[in-house]
């Protein structure tokens, strides 16, 4: 007797702790119980099939054990909404799937025809090939030109001009080979940064003044004549390429946008579309519970799809290619958001307007804004993408127009050229500069551009936001991704049939980097010159028979008004930037006339200090990626998180040591010429403190509370972002490996969404199931996460799993089968029954 009723308490108990997962109406829940125990199972295996086969209205016992109806009544006891692609026929394994992806519509999408090349552009060398498509010129044209060949002028002119002053202040005028390559880095250097002085007045004119040529949502009053006729039926899909990012952040930004949408009154125009690489599976398990919560709270089944790929082939830019390839068909336009990115209501709908309104327009730019972080470093970037990042904007607008630049997000593509013309080809060869193009976005926009369709900067458009890296190391770690595939570009410079302003696009975005190791250089060879005048042997009669000496004439007159002039360059835009600001009359936004001027010159000194530190990093990447080493796009950190000063330590200590013996060579031999590199080498030197205290999230809250760097965003949210914050602060835990296996509506929802069953051989099937049967007998600790992940990708050995975990009350599995499910997973949802 003891026994029995030790026996129906077990079976009570699992029961009960089954159904606690379940998140079903009360009386629905109590009308199971009661129905499995009036039948008086045996065991807790008999109960809980019982139980399986009660969900769907089943009495058929055993049989309905292995049913894909079963799978599906514990998917829709959690998700009511949630329907499969024909509910009229019996379900067929993996019918799920159909529900988080919609109908195909496949297109093709080939590799664009990219000549790599550069004898090419040799008249002598080249063969003409009529399989490479003309660029059609731009109804621009004209314009581009002329102010592209000024731009051209007022770069080149002023850097040689320079180059020329800064010859009267070498010791030999230039007159040496190494003074000679001393002026040509210097011009190189020059050049680059007036190109961002040019482009930062251009920006405050056309910010003060407005610019005739800005892509507006007014119809042209004469369209060209060889673009298509507008319709108003313009489906746009609102894509999100992923990759082991933080899922409660990523899926919150979701709603966050579509709450937003919705509010506009035209959600009906768009799709939502998560496309995930990941890997991890704690990561995969915890994006597909995410997805589906989100469409059970937002009613958005069928609206909001997910897709993880099982190959990540090309990175972003293949997942993007997969995307179009499947369903770019049933979309005539598709914005691309980041994981961290933002975008108001508003905002997704007037770029949907702008590009219906120019049928000429291919892609549409706008410029983020960063926000939500709190650390210092990440303080400081908001302020100055708020305060001159708009400025920069206008300013490539002015210079570029329908040339423009593609940041890979917050933007807006016409699919069907996107489709036609900008996949992406490897790159032959061998090393870092062969193989996938890294750095897409560039090469997507020129090509683009080359098709004839325009590429736009709308920097008039607010509501996009992003997030920055929280601290230095992630910062430079980003950094060294960009690195590689800039410099890729140097591949791509000579390619037939770009239009110049791409050329110079590609050449921008490999100076970004390797104008550091040029700076570098520079100091290097710098240095070099002052110590070997220290030791060298002054000639006072370099002529033969000469009656007088010449005596070396040093003018610190000359050198210091060239770093007068140089600083100028630098900081006027940054100036310009308040002066705006307070023009306008928008001071208050930004803390006051007083904070504005304090945070400006906190960011002015925080940017003298990293950017020596930026620089050996950044030349440190561009000699690995030339040498050939290939670098590990791995996930980002995006939350705030203080760097360990151990960590601080190992990144900077070869830096530190460099600067050390580099300072301690030059006050041995010239002690004159060591405060003029002090700026440099003593943050390299102090780079560890520089990067643990950048990184701290108190301090920037403490800047906070002082109206020191702030911004807009922070003083008066913007909807979108207090939803964001509020909507991960009420985030549940994460869902992972372990409640894909012992959650029934996690696990049969995993199983459900990974489409047919494969046939295995014979030693792939024998290898699951030993991978299985371990996780039963050990738990989810006694595989690796590579086991774990091989275990996800079978649906059967997940649900078979799962089901003798719960039968077995598999000790290793005890105190999961235990715990209770948060109280927002319990809550019956919308509709249940």
């Amino acid at each position: 007797m003891s026994n029995n009723k030790a026996g129906m308490a077990d079976v009570i108990e699992a029961l009960d702790a089954y159904l606690s997962r379940l998140p079903l109406a009360d009386d629905r829940r109590r009308a199971l119980r009661a129905r499995v125990l009036d039948s008086e199972p045996a065991d807790r295996r008999e109960a809980l099939q019982r139980l399986r086969a009660q969900l769907q209205d089943n009495d058929g016992g055993a049989e309905a054990e292995g049913s894909d109806h079963e799978l599906i009544a514990r998917v829709q006891s959690a998700y009511p909404s949630l329907r499969h692609d024909d509910e009229a026929r019996p379900p067929t394994a993996g019918a799920l799937r159909s529900a988080a992806m919609p109908q195909l519509n496949r297109w093709p999408m080939s590799p664009a025809d990219i000549d790599r090349r550069p004898w090419r552009v040799l008249p002598w060398l080249s063969r003409k090939s009529n399989s490479l498509p003309k660029s059609v010129p731009s109804r621009l044209k004209g314009v581009v030109r002329w102010r592209q060949t000024l731009l051209a002028l007022m770069v080149a002119l002023p850097a040689a001009g320079a180059a020329a002053y800064m010859a009267t202040v070498l010791p030999h005028r230039g007159a040496t080979i190494l003074e000679a390559f001393i002026l040509g880095a210097a011009f190189m250097l020059f050049a680059w940064i007036l190109v961002g002085f040019w482009t930062a007045l251009s920006g405050f004119f056309v910010l003060w003044r407005g610019d005739r040529y800005l892509v507006r949502s007014d119809p042209p009053a004469k369209p060209p004549s060889n673009m298509p006729p507008v319709d108003d039926d313009a489906r746009t899909a609102i894509v999100m390429p992923i990759y082991e990012e933080d899922v409660s952040r990523t899926f919150a930004g979701l709603q966050a946008i579509y709450e937003s949408l919705e509010a506009t009154g035209r959600l009906e125009e768009f799709d939502f579309f998560v496309l995930s690489d990941s890997v991890k599976p704690d990561t995969v398990i915890a994006e597909q519970n995410a997805w589906a919560q989100l469409c059970r709270e937002m009613d958005a089944f069928g609206r909001v799809f997910y897709r993880r790929r099982r190959a990540r082939v090309k990175r972003k830019s293949g997942n993007l290619a997969d995307f179009c390839r499947r369903w770019g068909g049933h979309y005539r336009y598709m914005i691309v958001l980041d994981a961290d990115s933002i975008m108001a209501g508003d905002t997704l709908t007037a770029l949907v307007d702008r590009m219906q309104a120019n049928p000429g327009a291919g892609l549409i730019q706008t410029p983020p804004t960063a926000v939500n972080r709190v650390s210092v470093l990440a303080r400081v970037a908001q302020f100055a993408t708020r305060v001159y990042g708009r400025m920069f904007a206008a300013g490539l607008h002015f210079w570029h127009l329908d040339n423009a630049h593609y940041w890979g997000h917050n933007a807006i593509i016409r699919i069907e050229p996107f489709m036609a013309h900008c996949a992406l080809p490897r790159l032959p060869g061998r090393g870092a500069l062969s193989g996938d193009i890294l750095s897409h976005d560039f090469v997507e926009a020129a090509l683009m551009r080359r098709a004839g369709w325009g590429v736009f900067i709308a920097y008039d458009l607010p509501g996009s936001y992003e997030e920055v890296p929280p601290n230095l190391i992630e910062e430079l770690g980003r950094d060294r991704r960009w690195c590689q595939g800039n410099i890729q570009h140097i591949r791509l410079l000579f390619s037939d049939n770009l239009a110049p302003a791409h050329r110079a696009l590609f050449a921008n975005g490999v100076m970004a980097y390797t104008s550091a190791a040029i700076w570098f250089i520079f100091l290097l060879l710098s240095s070099a010159e002052a110590v070997l005048e220290a030791l060298r042997t002054p000639d006072y009669f370099p002529v033969a028979g000469a009656l007088f000496p010449q005596w070396p004439v040093w003018q610190p007159i000359w050198a210091v008004s060239l770093f007068v002039a140089t600083l100028v360059v630098l900081f006027l835009p940054k100036i310009l930037g308040v002066v705006m600001i307070v023009a306008r009359g928008k001071q208050r936004e930004f803390g006051g006339v007083g904070n504005l001027i304090a945070s400006t010159l906190i960011e002015i000194l925080l940017t003298s200090l990293l950017a020596p530190i930026r620089m050996l990093t950044h030349t440190r990447f561009v000699f690995t990626t030339l040498t050939g080493q290939q670098v590990k796009w791995n996930a980002q950190q995006r939350a705030d998180a203080q760097v360990p000063w151990l960590r601080a330590v190992r990144f900077h200590i070869w830096g530190m040591l460099l600067a050390t013996v580099w300072g301690g060579l030059l006050l041995w031999y010239t002690p004159g010429f060591a405060p003029w590199l002090a700026p440099i080498l003593v943050p390299l030197i102090l780079a560890p403190v520089i990067t643990v205290l950048t990184s701290r999230a108190d301090l920037g809250l403490w800047m906070r509370r002082r109206e020191l760097q702030l911004i807009p965003e922070e003083l008066k949210a913007p909807p979108e972002l207090a939803r964001v914050v509020e909507i991960e602060a009420a985030a549940p835990p994460e869902a992972g490996f372990v409640e894909a296996v012992v959650d029934p509506a996690i696990n049969a929802l995993h199983v459900g969404m990974q489409g047919r069953e494969r046939r295995l051989t014979v030693a792939i099937a024998d290898y699951r199931r030993e991978l299985a049967e371990r996780a039963l007998n050990q738990g989810a600790d006694a595989l690796s996460v590579d086991e774990q992940r091989r275990l996800l990708a079978d649906p059967a050995r997940m649900h078979w799993l799962h089901v003798e975990v719960w039968a077995q009350a598999a000790s290793a599995w005890t105190e999961a089968l235990a715990e209770r499910p948060a109280d927002a997973s319990t809550q019956a949802p919308a509709g249940a029954v």
